[in-house]
């Protein structure tokens, strides 16, 4: 008779504590000293610590990578009506703080190099929108957007940028960690990212004044008073020192996921990369990716909805690659400058289990009823 038992689920991406305890040692200082507040030891040395590793000069733990977001949109001076780029490749967390400053986004598409922001179709949004505010930059999926050509485009016009990192902490661009190639970084902490905080986020730049600021901002823009006195707009944006202290453990073992994710991703491309139609996520020779999620796109007779719904069955989790944001409800509205290759990315695309606690036994699982498909 067969078993009817329920397999053991495989997750896409879900937090993974050390196995030395970091992340308790601080929690616990943090309880012991009472410091559970947004305020405190944890929160200042994740800063410092979270800036050394990246390469940055200053940085602001928050509560969330969309605050990060948010704060550097203001911080770089965008405001009512003001023209945002963005790309349309990634999630509604980068394009939802344009619309908090009341500015307007105009979405720019990916290229198949990088799946990311297209440098042409950026050049042809500058021509149609010379007035733009900033430009948003993300690495999707832990690949790194083609840095070089980018930043030589913003800065012929001027315009500050900043990078969505949400998904590429541990991902270099020619030696060079993302997110800290533009005015401003931002990188997230949140449960499905490549280390978590179980929620947070934080904004760095080498811009220590702004820095500064946006930690003013983050408070709630509390004047220096003794009484509670606000000349600005003010935000709870600040981290707690109980969930600074998770990520300062999770800094330690950020080399070890980052490992754990390239491994995942090349016994993916070794077990499947030879099926006719799969084509995985690019590589470059200038670009070190984090690998965050294993991702391919299909163009045969096996579509991405085929595999998620056979790995379902099996308790696996996969998703599809982002939809595009001007394909969104809530968006559409927005100007989208491109021809379409978000779109295909989209159409073709499907994200693999790319949990750091995966198993050999549990990557052979998803390869199993992946090849299955095949044989059909």
């Amino acid at each position: 008779m067969e078993s009817t038992k329920v397999k053991e689920r495989i997750f896409l991406s879900s937090p993974h504590m050390s196995d030395e305890g970091y992340e308790m040692q601080y929690v616990q200082e943090a309880f012991d000293t009472n410091w559970i507040a947004p305020l405190g030891e944890n929160v200042n040395e994740f800063e410092k610590e979270l800036a050394e590793k990246v390469g940055s000069k200053a940085a602001a733990a928050l509560s969330s990578g969309t605050a990060a977001i948010h704060l550097a949109l203001k911080a770089a001076g965008v405001g009512d009506g003001d023209i945002v780029f963005c790309p349309t490749l990634t999630f509604s967390a980068t394009a939802n703080p344009i619309i908090y400053q009341n500015a307007v986004p105009v979405f720019i598409d990916s290229d198949y190099e990088t799946w990311n922001m297209s440098p042409i179709a950026l050049e042809k949004a500058f021509e149609k929108y010379p007035e733009v505010k900033a430009v948003i930059v993300v690495h999707l999926y832990g690949l790194s957007a083609d840095m070089d050509k980018i930043m030589d485009i913003c800065k012929k016009h001027n315009v500050p940028v900043i990078e969505d990192a949400a998904e590429s902490l541990g991902t270099y661009y020619k030696g060079k960690q993302t997110g800290t190639f533009g005015d401003y970084g931002i990188f997230s902490f949140n449960g499905n990212k490549i280390i978590t905080t179980s929620g947070g986020g934080m904004l760095v730049s080498n811009n220590e004044e702004r820095i500064a600021k946006a930690r003013f901002w983050a408070t709630q823009s509390r004047d220096q008073a003794r009484h509670y006195q606000h000349s600005e707009l003010g935000f709870n944006y600040r981290m707690s020192n109980v969930v600074a202290g998770i990520g300062r453990g999770q800094l330690k073992v950020l080399d070890q996921r980052v490992a754990k994710k390239n491994y995942i991703f090349e016994f993916y491309k070794r077990e499947l990369g030879a099926l006719e139609g799969i084509e995985f996520m690019p590589s470059n020779e200038w670009n070190e990716p984090n690998y965050w999620l294993s991702s391919m796109t299909l163009n045969g007779k096996v579509r991405p909805i085929d595999i998620m719904e056979t790995l379902e069955k099996e308790n696996i989790e996969s998703r599809p690659v982002w939809k595009p944001m001007h394909m969104q409800p809530f968006f559409e509205k927005y100007d989208f400058v491109g021809t379409g290759v978000s779109e295909k990315l989209f159409e073709n695309g499907v994200c693999l289990p790319s949990d750091t606690k995966m198993t050999d036994e549990d990557l052979e699982r998803v390869v199993k009823n992946i090849k299955g498909l095949w044989l059909e």
